[in-house]
């Protein structure tokens, strides 16, 4: 599972870690990502999406359809 949200679009971000002694090594800042699976009534069927904790609640506020809609005009699959 790539670390990246289908509706927001979160990806990994990259920066450093500073020790004590000040010596900086490279870190990466994950999304926090989940599977979540949801019913898509329009087509009968489920759809499993990987999101973020706010894609999660983007898609509570908006509905699955609309949320569905969004990636698809984003260009991504479901």
């Amino acid at each position: 599972m790539s670390a990246h949200c289908q509706l927001t679009g979160a990806q990994p971000g990259f920066g450093k870690t500073i020790s004590h002694s000040h010596r900086r090594t490279s870190r990466r800042f994950d999304p926090n990502i989940q599977r979540k699976r949801y019913w898509l009534a329009s087509e009968g069927r489920h759809v499993r999406l990987t999101l973020s904790a706010k894609g999660i609640k983007t898609v509570d506020v908006i509905g699955v359809e609309a949320a569905v809609a969004r990636i698809r005009a984003r260009g991504g699959r479901v």
